[in-house]
C-alpha cells in the first residue's frame, strides 16, 4: 500500500493520498489549504489517478483545495451531510472572519459531483476498502476512515481532528461538542486493535495502543472518567 502524506498550509493540515501500489488509482483525503499543489506533486511522483476525494469533516483547514482538485481531476468529492454547509461557508462553520487577505486565498463552494457519508458505510474506491464512522465532537459531521489490515500491512485509521498524538479536537467552535467528543472516542476508537496506525489532521502519525497509554482523553474515557484540562488541538 502507499500512503503519501504532507502537511498543508496555515494550519498544517495533514492531506493523504492512499493507493493500493504507485501506479495505481487512489484516494485523497482532506486536501486543505494550499494543498493543490502538493496534490499534484505526489500525483505526478508515484504516478497515481486520483478517482475521489474524501473528507473527514468541514472546516476549511481541511476542505479549501477541494474545489480545484476535483476540478483538476473530473472526481467526486464525499463529505457527510452535516458538515456540507461548510464548503460554502466556512466562516459560518467557525463562527469568526477568515479575514479578507485568507479569503482572498480560498476557493469557497462545492465541486461539480458531491456524494454524501454515512455512518457504517463501506467505500470500495481506487481497490481500496473505505469504512465510515461518524464521528461527531469536533463538527456534527465528523467522520473518520478505517483501513483493515492486509498482508504485512497493519490496519490504518484516518482520525481527522477526531484523534491526535497526544490530544484530540477542540470543541469551542460552533458544532462542537466536549461530551460527545468523548462518547465518539469510546464508540470509534476503544475498540481499534493497538496496532492500528493512526494518521490524523494535525501532527505525526500514532497508534492506538500508544494513544490508549499516553493519551490523557483516551485513558479516561477507557477508565469511564469525564473531562480533562489537558490541551486540544485543530482549526
Amino acid at each position: 500500500m502507499l500512503i503519501a502524506g504532507f502537511p498543508a498550509g496555515a494550519w498544517g493540515t495533514n492531506c493523504y493520498l492512499v493507493a493500493p501500489a504507485a501506479g495505481e488509482e487512489c484516494v485523497i483525503i482532506d486536501p486543505g489549504h494550499q494543498a493543490a499543489d502538493g496534490v499534484a506533486e505526489a500525483v505526478r511522483k508515484h504516478r497515481l489517478k486520483p478517482v475521489a476525494v474524501v473528507l473527514t469533516h468541514g472546516h476549511i483547514d481541511h476542505v479549501a483545495s477541494v474545489v480545484p482538485v476535483c476540478g483538476a481531476h473530473d472526481v467526486p468529492a464525499w463529505i457527510h451531510p452535516a458538515d456540507r454547509y461548510m464548503m460554502s461557508d466556512p466562516e459560518k462553520a467557525l463562527g469568526r472572519s477568515l479575514g479578507t487577505q485568507l479569503m482572498g486565498e480560498l476557493t469557497v463552494g462545492e465541486p461539480s459531483d458531491v456524494h454524501e457519508l454515512t455512518d457504517g458505510a463501506r467505500l470500495s474506491l481506487a481497490g481500496l476498502e473505505l469504512t465510515v464512522s461518524h464521528a461527531p465532537g469536533h463538527t456534527k459531521g465528523s467522520v473518520t476512515f478505517g483501513m483493515p489490515e492486509g498482508g504485512d500491512v497493519p490496519p490504518v485509521f484516518f482520525s481527522g481532528d477526531l484523534l491526535f498524538a497526544g490530544s484530540i479536537g477542540r470543541t469551542d467552535l460552533p458544532g462542537g461538542d466536549h461530551a460527545e467528543i468523548l462518547r465518539s472516542l469510546a464508540r470509534v476508537c476503544l475498540p481499534l486493535d493497538d496496532s492500528t496506525v493512526v494518521l490524523s489532521g494535525h501532527g505525526p502519525q500514532t497508534t492506538i495502543g500508544r494513544e490508549r497509554t499516553t493519551n490523557p482523553y483516551l485513558r479516561d474515557v477507557a477508565a469511564g472518567l469525564g473531562s480533562t484540562d489537558a490541551p486540544r488541538r485543530g482549526m
